[in-house]
Protein backbone atom coordinates (compact mmCIF):
# COMPACT_ATOMS: atom_id res chain seq x y z
CA UNK A 1 0.00 0.00 0.00
CA UNK A 2 1.33 3.42 -0.92
CA UNK A 3 1.61 5.21 2.22
CA UNK A 4 0.69 7.95 0.27
CA UNK A 5 -2.87 6.88 -0.38
CA UNK A 6 -5.75 7.30 1.02
CA UNK A 7 -6.16 4.03 1.15
CA UNK A 8 -5.00 4.34 4.81
CA UNK A 9 -7.97 6.28 5.32
CA UNK A 10 -9.43 2.87 6.32
CA UNK A 11 -6.80 1.73 8.94
CA UNK A 12 -8.75 1.80 12.22
CA UNK A 13 -5.82 3.82 13.80
CA UNK A 14 -5.83 6.76 11.36
CA UNK A 15 -9.68 7.13 11.02
CA UNK A 16 -8.90 8.03 14.67
CA UNK A 17 -6.19 10.72 13.96
CA UNK A 18 -6.48 11.20 10.39
CA UNK A 19 -4.43 14.86 11.04
CA UNK A 20 -0.64 13.40 11.21
CA UNK A 21 -1.00 11.69 8.19
CA UNK A 22 -2.32 14.44 6.73
CA UNK A 23 0.49 16.35 7.42
CA UNK A 24 2.59 13.65 5.95
CA UNK A 25 0.78 14.30 2.86
CA UNK A 26 1.13 18.20 3.38
CA UNK A 27 5.01 18.27 3.54
CA UNK A 28 5.59 15.28 1.30
CA UNK A 29 3.49 15.92 -2.10
CA UNK A 30 0.87 18.46 -1.18
CA UNK A 31 -0.32 17.81 -4.72
CA UNK A 32 -0.21 13.91 -4.63
CA UNK A 33 -1.57 11.54 -7.78
CA UNK A 34 -3.01 8.48 -5.96
CA UNK A 35 -2.12 5.76 -7.78
CA UNK A 36 -4.59 3.13 -5.73
CA UNK A 37 -7.33 5.25 -6.14
CA UNK A 38 -6.64 6.98 -9.50
CA UNK A 39 -7.33 10.62 -8.36
CA UNK A 40 -5.49 14.06 -7.63
CA UNK A 41 -5.26 14.79 -3.40
CA UNK A 42 -5.13 18.69 -2.76
CA UNK A 43 -3.94 19.27 1.03
CA UNK A 44 -3.00 22.47 1.52
CA UNK A 45 -5.42 25.49 2.34
CA UNK A 46 -4.06 27.75 -0.53
CA UNK A 47 -4.37 25.06 -3.32
CA UNK A 48 -7.88 23.94 -2.61
CA UNK A 49 -8.95 27.43 -2.08
CA UNK A 50 -7.65 28.73 -5.20
CA UNK A 51 -9.41 25.10 -7.01
CA UNK A 52 -13.21 26.12 -5.12
CA UNK A 53 -12.72 29.41 -7.30
CA UNK A 54 -11.36 28.02 -10.09
CA UNK A 55 -14.38 27.66 -13.31
CA UNK A 56 -11.95 24.72 -14.73
CA UNK A 57 -12.81 22.48 -11.97
CA UNK A 58 -16.51 21.19 -12.02
CA UNK A 59 -18.64 20.04 -9.17
CA UNK A 60 -21.13 18.50 -11.25
CA UNK A 61 -18.58 17.04 -13.29
CA UNK A 62 -16.89 15.65 -10.19
CA UNK A 63 -20.18 13.43 -9.47
CA UNK A 64 -20.60 12.34 -12.85
CA UNK A 65 -16.84 10.86 -12.53
CA UNK A 66 -17.37 9.30 -9.53
CA UNK A 67 -20.27 7.47 -11.41
CA UNK A 68 -18.28 6.23 -14.63
CA UNK A 69 -15.42 5.00 -11.73
CA UNK A 70 -18.33 1.98 -10.93
CA UNK A 71 -18.36 -1.27 -12.76
CA UNK A 72 -20.96 -1.76 -15.13
CA UNK A 73 -23.52 -3.83 -13.48
CA UNK A 74 -23.03 -1.49 -10.71
CA UNK A 75 -23.80 1.56 -13.22
CA UNK A 76 -27.11 -0.14 -13.91
CA UNK A 77 -27.91 0.04 -10.36
CA UNK A 78 -26.96 3.34 -9.50
CA UNK A 79 -27.79 5.09 -12.09
CA UNK A 80 -31.07 6.74 -10.83
CA UNK A 81 -29.10 7.76 -7.60
CA UNK A 82 -26.72 9.98 -9.16
CA UNK A 83 -29.55 11.32 -11.52
CA UNK A 84 -31.24 12.84 -8.73
CA UNK A 85 -27.82 14.22 -7.20
CA UNK A 86 -26.51 15.74 -10.49
CA UNK A 87 -30.70 17.41 -10.26
CA UNK A 88 -29.38 19.35 -6.64
CA UNK A 89 -27.88 22.49 -5.63
CA UNK A 90 -25.15 20.23 -3.76
CA UNK A 91 -24.28 18.78 -7.26
CA UNK A 92 -24.87 21.36 -9.94
CA UNK A 93 -22.46 23.47 -11.94
CA UNK A 94 -23.63 26.83 -13.40
CA UNK A 95 -26.57 28.11 -14.75
CA UNK A 96 -28.58 25.00 -13.17
CA UNK A 97 -26.73 25.71 -9.79
CA UNK A 98 -27.26 29.58 -10.25
CA UNK A 99 -31.40 28.32 -10.63
CA UNK A 100 -31.35 26.20 -7.87
CA UNK A 101 -29.32 27.95 -5.29
CA UNK A 102 -31.52 31.52 -6.35
CA UNK A 103 -34.88 29.56 -5.91
CA UNK A 104 -33.79 28.20 -2.16
CA UNK A 105 -31.70 30.53 -0.96
CA UNK A 106 -34.44 32.70 0.90
CA UNK A 107 -35.46 29.46 3.03
CA UNK A 108 -31.93 29.86 4.71
CA UNK A 109 -30.98 33.25 5.95
CA UNK A 110 -30.13 33.70 8.82
CA UNK A 111 -33.14 35.29 9.09
CA UNK A 112 -35.14 32.83 7.86
CA UNK A 113 -33.35 30.22 10.26
CA UNK A 114 -33.79 32.17 13.31
CA UNK A 115 -37.35 31.66 13.23
CA UNK A 116 -36.74 28.16 14.31
CA UNK A 117 -34.84 29.05 17.13
CA UNK A 118 -37.43 28.63 19.74
CA UNK A 119 -38.05 24.47 18.22
CA UNK A 120 -34.48 23.61 18.07
CA UNK A 121 -34.14 25.53 21.94
CA UNK A 122 -37.56 23.24 23.32
CA UNK A 123 -36.50 19.92 21.16
CA UNK A 124 -33.00 20.04 22.99
CA UNK A 125 -34.64 20.21 26.39
CA UNK A 126 -37.08 17.04 26.02
CA UNK A 127 -34.13 15.68 24.77
CA UNK A 128 -32.21 16.61 27.33
CA UNK A 129 -34.78 16.02 30.20
CA UNK A 130 -34.45 12.70 30.14
CA UNK A 131 -30.86 12.31 30.38
CA UNK A 132 -29.66 10.45 33.72
CA UNK A 133 -26.03 10.33 35.17
CA UNK A 134 -24.21 9.10 31.97
CA UNK A 135 -25.85 9.23 28.43
CA UNK A 136 -24.61 8.49 24.58
CA UNK A 137 -24.51 12.10 23.35
CA UNK A 138 -24.69 10.92 20.06
CA UNK A 139 -27.80 9.19 20.35
CA UNK A 140 -28.94 11.64 22.84
CA UNK A 141 -28.91 14.08 21.51
CA UNK A 142 -26.67 14.59 18.16
CA UNK A 143 -28.26 12.41 16.17
CA UNK A 144 -31.98 12.97 16.88
CA UNK A 145 -31.85 17.03 16.99
CA UNK A 146 -30.44 17.73 13.24
CA UNK A 147 -33.48 14.89 12.02
CA UNK A 148 -36.27 16.48 13.70
CA UNK A 149 -35.36 20.07 13.01
CA UNK A 150 -34.63 19.43 9.22
CA UNK A 151 -37.81 17.56 9.31
CA UNK A 152 -39.35 21.34 10.76
CA UNK A 153 -37.78 23.33 8.50
CA UNK A 154 -39.11 21.17 5.52
CA UNK A 155 -42.20 20.33 6.69
CA UNK A 156 -42.31 16.63 7.33
CA UNK A 157 -44.24 14.77 9.93
CA UNK A 158 -41.77 14.06 12.81
CA UNK A 159 -43.43 10.87 13.50
CA UNK A 160 -41.53 9.82 9.80
CA UNK A 161 -38.10 10.92 11.20
CA UNK A 162 -36.59 7.61 11.79
CA UNK A 163 -37.69 6.82 7.66
CA UNK A 164 -35.91 9.98 6.85
CA UNK A 165 -32.74 8.75 8.51
CA UNK A 166 -32.89 5.53 7.54
CA UNK A 167 -33.30 6.32 3.55
CA UNK A 168 -30.30 9.01 4.08
CA UNK A 169 -28.14 6.44 5.72
CA UNK A 170 -28.55 4.81 2.38
CA UNK A 171 -28.05 7.54 -0.01
CA UNK A 172 -24.93 8.77 1.61
CA UNK A 173 -23.48 4.87 2.06
CA UNK A 174 -22.26 5.09 -1.85
CA UNK A 175 -20.86 8.23 -2.01
CA UNK A 176 -17.67 8.88 -1.51
CA UNK A 177 -14.82 7.88 -4.28
CA UNK A 178 -13.34 4.53 -2.76
CA UNK A 179 -13.31 2.36 -6.15
CA UNK A 180 -15.23 -1.16 -5.26
CA UNK A 181 -18.98 -0.30 -3.47
CA UNK A 182 -20.30 -3.47 -2.07
CA UNK A 183 -23.91 -4.14 -4.71
CA UNK A 184 -26.09 -4.14 -1.38
CA UNK A 185 -25.34 -0.88 -0.63
CA UNK A 186 -25.93 0.15 -4.19
CA UNK A 187 -29.21 -1.83 -3.87
CA UNK A 188 -30.44 0.00 -0.81
CA UNK A 189 -29.42 3.15 -1.83
CA UNK A 190 -31.34 2.38 -5.23
CA UNK A 191 -34.64 0.87 -3.08
CA UNK A 192 -34.40 4.38 -0.71
CA UNK A 193 -34.40 6.73 -3.18
CA UNK A 194 -37.18 4.89 -4.85
CA UNK A 195 -39.40 5.15 -1.58
CA UNK A 196 -38.08 8.70 -0.47
CA UNK A 197 -39.18 9.92 -3.86
CA UNK A 198 -42.54 8.53 -3.97
CA UNK A 199 -43.16 9.74 -0.22
CA UNK A 200 -42.11 13.54 -1.09
CA UNK A 201 -44.61 13.44 -4.00
CA UNK A 202 -47.06 12.17 -2.10
CA UNK A 203 -46.41 14.84 0.89
CA UNK A 204 -46.11 17.65 -2.02
CA UNK A 205 -49.56 16.61 -3.36
CA UNK A 206 -51.15 16.87 -0.24
CA UNK A 207 -49.38 20.00 0.93
CA UNK A 208 -50.51 21.63 -2.31
CA UNK A 209 -54.48 21.74 -0.21
CA UNK A 210 -52.63 23.46 2.77
CA UNK A 211 -49.76 25.56 2.12
CA UNK A 212 -47.60 27.24 5.26
CA UNK A 213 -44.23 28.65 6.01
CA UNK A 214 -42.08 25.61 5.30
CA UNK A 215 -40.00 24.84 3.00
CA UNK A 216 -42.02 22.31 1.26
CA UNK A 217 -44.41 24.92 0.54
CA UNK A 218 -42.16 27.56 -0.11
CA UNK A 219 -40.50 25.75 -2.73
CA UNK A 220 -43.86 24.31 -4.31
CA UNK A 221 -44.57 27.99 -5.08
CA UNK A 222 -41.78 27.96 -7.29
CA UNK A 223 -42.39 24.77 -8.69
CA UNK A 224 -44.07 24.10 -12.04
CA UNK A 225 -46.95 21.97 -10.41
CA UNK A 226 -47.54 20.14 -13.90
CA UNK A 227 -46.48 16.56 -12.82
CA UNK A 228 -43.15 16.78 -14.85
CA UNK A 229 -42.15 13.36 -15.20
CA UNK A 230 -38.87 12.03 -14.47
CA UNK A 231 -37.22 12.00 -18.19
CA UNK A 232 -36.21 8.80 -19.45
CA UNK A 233 -32.61 7.07 -18.65
CA UNK A 234 -30.44 5.49 -20.84
CA UNK A 235 -29.35 2.07 -19.44
CA UNK A 236 -26.46 2.75 -17.53
CA UNK A 237 -25.67 6.73 -18.41
CA UNK A 238 -26.77 9.68 -16.77
CA UNK A 239 -28.45 12.49 -19.11
CA UNK A 240 -28.58 15.91 -18.88
CA UNK A 241 -31.35 18.24 -19.68
CA UNK A 242 -31.66 21.42 -20.25
CA UNK A 243 -31.91 23.75 -17.28
CA UNK A 244 -35.78 24.87 -16.39
CA UNK A 245 -36.68 28.60 -16.14
CA UNK A 246 -37.26 30.21 -13.02
CA UNK A 247 -39.36 27.82 -11.76
CA UNK A 248 -38.58 24.69 -10.27
CA UNK A 249 -39.78 21.34 -11.82
CA UNK A 250 -41.18 18.29 -9.76
CA UNK A 251 -37.79 16.54 -10.15
CA UNK A 252 -35.69 19.12 -8.78
CA UNK A 253 -38.30 19.67 -6.07
CA UNK A 254 -38.13 16.13 -5.44
CA UNK A 255 -34.70 15.92 -5.56
CA UNK A 256 -33.70 19.04 -3.59
CA UNK A 257 -35.76 18.15 -0.93
CA UNK A 258 -34.06 14.45 -0.91
CA UNK A 259 -30.75 15.75 -0.37
CA UNK A 260 -31.72 18.15 2.04
CA UNK A 261 -33.08 15.63 4.10
CA UNK A 262 -29.97 13.44 3.43
CA UNK A 263 -27.44 15.81 4.47
CA UNK A 264 -29.21 18.37 6.99
CA UNK A 265 -28.34 15.79 9.74
CA UNK A 266 -24.77 14.13 9.03
CA UNK A 267 -23.22 17.71 9.58
CA UNK A 268 -24.57 18.86 12.57
CA UNK A 269 -24.60 15.07 14.38
CA UNK A 270 -20.93 15.15 14.05
CA UNK A 271 -20.32 18.59 14.70
CA UNK A 272 -21.59 18.19 18.01
CA UNK A 273 -20.61 15.27 18.63
CA UNK A 274 -17.05 16.31 17.83
CA UNK A 275 -16.93 19.81 19.46
CA UNK A 276 -18.22 18.18 22.89
CA UNK A 277 -15.49 15.72 22.47
CA UNK A 278 -12.98 18.46 21.69
CA UNK A 279 -14.12 20.45 24.13
CA UNK A 280 -13.65 17.52 26.98
CA UNK A 281 -10.60 16.86 25.78
CA UNK A 282 -9.44 20.09 26.49
CA UNK A 283 -11.21 20.88 29.88
CA UNK A 284 -9.20 24.37 29.64
CA UNK A 285 -11.05 25.92 26.81
CA UNK A 286 -14.41 24.42 27.89
CA UNK A 287 -13.67 26.23 31.26
CA UNK A 288 -12.94 29.22 29.24
CA UNK A 289 -16.54 28.71 27.80
CA UNK A 290 -18.31 28.42 30.42
CA UNK A 291 -16.45 31.59 31.88
CA UNK A 292 -17.23 33.48 28.59
CA UNK A 293 -20.25 32.29 26.67
CA UNK A 294 -19.73 34.85 24.16
CA UNK A 295 -16.91 33.02 22.78
CA UNK A 296 -19.66 30.70 21.75
CA UNK A 297 -19.45 31.45 18.22
CA UNK A 298 -15.59 31.50 17.49
CA UNK A 299 -15.61 27.95 19.62
CA UNK A 300 -17.77 26.50 17.07
CA UNK A 301 -15.40 28.13 13.75
CA UNK A 302 -12.76 26.34 16.00
CA UNK A 303 -14.54 23.24 16.61
CA UNK A 304 -15.22 23.59 12.41
CA UNK A 305 -11.70 24.10 11.80
CA UNK A 306 -10.24 22.01 14.52
CA UNK A 307 -12.08 18.64 13.70
CA UNK A 308 -14.55 19.38 10.89
CA UNK A 309 -17.27 16.89 9.92
CA UNK A 310 -16.79 17.01 6.01
CA UNK A 311 -12.93 15.63 5.27
CA UNK A 312 -13.36 15.47 1.76
CA UNK A 313 -14.72 16.68 -1.30
CA UNK A 314 -13.94 16.65 -4.53
CA UNK A 315 -14.18 18.06 -8.50
CA UNK A 316 -13.77 16.74 -11.42
CA UNK A 317 -11.00 18.92 -14.15
CA UNK A 318 -12.99 20.47 -17.26
CA UNK A 319 -10.05 20.76 -19.17
CA UNK A 320 -5.93 20.22 -18.67
CA UNK A 321 -4.64 22.49 -16.11
CA UNK A 322 -1.20 22.85 -14.60
CA UNK A 323 -0.55 23.92 -10.88
CA UNK A 324 2.21 24.01 -9.11
CA UNK A 325 3.82 22.08 -11.98
CA UNK A 326 1.65 19.29 -11.63
CA UNK A 327 -0.30 18.37 -14.86
CA UNK A 328 -3.75 17.88 -13.92
CA UNK A 329 -5.91 16.26 -17.26
CA UNK A 330 -9.24 16.93 -18.54
CA UNK A 331 -11.56 14.56 -16.57
CA UNK A 332 -9.15 13.92 -13.76
CA UNK A 333 -11.01 13.81 -10.36
CA UNK A 334 -9.52 15.78 -7.69
CA UNK A 335 -9.91 14.92 -3.73
CA UNK A 336 -9.73 18.25 -1.45
CA UNK A 337 -8.90 17.37 2.21
CA UNK A 338 -10.76 19.89 3.88
CA UNK A 339 -9.27 18.02 7.43
CA UNK A 340 -5.83 18.47 6.41
CA UNK A 341 -6.25 22.44 4.46
CA UNK A 342 -7.90 23.31 7.84
CA UNK A 343 -4.47 22.58 9.91
CA UNK A 344 -2.24 24.17 7.79
CA UNK A 345 0.44 25.82 9.59
CA UNK A 346 0.92 27.84 6.58
CA UNK A 347 -2.27 29.30 7.04
CA UNK A 348 -3.11 29.23 10.90
CA UNK A 349 -0.44 28.99 14.32
CA UNK A 350 -0.16 26.64 15.98
CA UNK A 351 -2.42 24.50 13.86
CA UNK A 352 -2.75 21.13 15.79
CA UNK A 353 -4.09 23.67 19.22
CA UNK A 354 -7.58 23.70 19.79
CA UNK A 355 -7.78 27.35 20.94
CA UNK A 356 -12.11 29.06 21.01
CA UNK A 357 -10.01 32.72 21.21
CA UNK A 358 -8.75 31.42 17.34
CA UNK A 359 -9.78 34.76 15.15
CA UNK A 360 -7.46 34.01 12.32
CA UNK A 361 -10.25 34.05 9.56
CA UNK A 362 -12.09 31.41 7.25
CA UNK A 363 -11.38 27.75 7.72
CA UNK A 364 -12.75 25.83 4.95
CA UNK A 365 -15.57 23.65 6.85
CA UNK A 366 -18.29 24.63 4.66
CA UNK A 367 -16.26 25.20 1.43
CA UNK A 368 -16.14 28.54 -0.79
CA UNK A 369 -17.53 30.19 -3.41
CA UNK A 370 -20.52 29.12 -5.21
CA UNK A 371 -21.02 26.03 -3.59
CA UNK A 372 -20.80 27.49 0.33
CA UNK A 373 -22.70 25.56 2.32
CA UNK A 374 -26.52 26.73 1.87
CA UNK A 375 -27.54 25.20 4.84
CA UNK A 376 -24.97 26.60 7.07
CA UNK A 377 -26.95 29.36 8.92
CA UNK A 378 -28.67 25.98 10.60
CA UNK A 379 -25.71 24.28 11.37
CA UNK A 380 -24.70 26.67 13.40
CA UNK A 381 -27.70 27.64 15.10
CA UNK A 382 -28.14 23.94 15.96
CA UNK A 383 -24.78 24.01 17.58
CA UNK A 384 -25.13 26.97 19.31
CA UNK A 385 -28.25 26.30 21.05
CA UNK A 386 -27.19 22.47 21.58
CA UNK A 387 -23.73 23.87 23.43
CA UNK A 388 -24.84 26.44 25.59
CA UNK A 389 -27.21 24.21 26.93
CA UNK A 390 -25.56 21.27 27.63
CA UNK A 391 -22.93 23.45 29.44
CA UNK A 392 -25.56 25.18 31.46
CA UNK A 393 -27.64 22.56 32.04
CA UNK A 394 -24.42 20.08 33.09
CA UNK A 395 -21.31 22.02 34.43
CA UNK A 396 -19.82 19.01 35.68
CA UNK A 397 -19.96 17.22 31.99
CA UNK A 398 -16.87 14.61 31.60
CA UNK A 399 -15.59 11.98 29.52
CA UNK A 400 -16.72 8.56 30.34
CA UNK A 401 -13.91 6.47 28.39
CA UNK A 402 -11.35 7.51 26.00
CA UNK A 403 -11.91 4.79 23.71
CA UNK A 404 -13.92 5.73 21.18
CA UNK A 405 -15.04 4.58 17.39
CA UNK A 406 -15.53 6.60 14.65
CA UNK A 407 -17.65 6.03 11.45
CA UNK A 408 -15.94 4.82 8.41
CA UNK A 409 -17.29 6.85 5.95
CA UNK A 410 -14.88 8.33 3.31
CA UNK A 411 -15.94 11.93 3.52
CA UNK A 412 -17.82 12.03 7.46
CA UNK A 413 -15.70 12.28 10.17
CA UNK A 414 -17.75 11.61 13.51
CA UNK A 415 -18.30 9.24 16.20
CA UNK A 416 -20.58 6.65 16.39
CA UNK A 417 -20.97 6.45 20.42
CA UNK A 418 -19.97 9.33 23.05
CA UNK A 419 -20.54 8.02 26.55
CA UNK A 420 -20.55 11.47 29.26
CA UNK A 421 -21.18 11.91 32.54
CA UNK A 422 -23.50 14.84 33.91
CA UNK A 423 -22.68 14.73 37.24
Amino acid sequence: MDSLSLTNLQKENIRANPYPFYETLRTQDPIHWDVEMGFWVFTRYDDIASLYLDERFSRAQGLMRNFERLHEHEKQIAQPVYHSFSKTVFYSDPPQHTHLRSLMNHAFTPRYVERLRPFIQQTVNDLLDSANDEIDIIQALAYPLPVMVIAELIGLPASDRNKFKNWSDDLFAILGTVKNKPQYLLERAAQSLGEMTEYIKDLANKRRDNMGEDLLSILLSVSDGDGCPVPHHTSGQLIREPVASATLTEEELVANINILLSTGHETTTHLIGNGILALLQHPDQMKLLKENPALLDSAIDEILRYDNPVQITYRSALEDAEIKGKQIRKGDLVNTILGSANRDPERFNNPNTFDITRSEGRHLSFGLGIHYCIGAPLVRLEAEIAFETILRRFPNLGLKSDILAWQEHPIFRGLKKLFVTLN
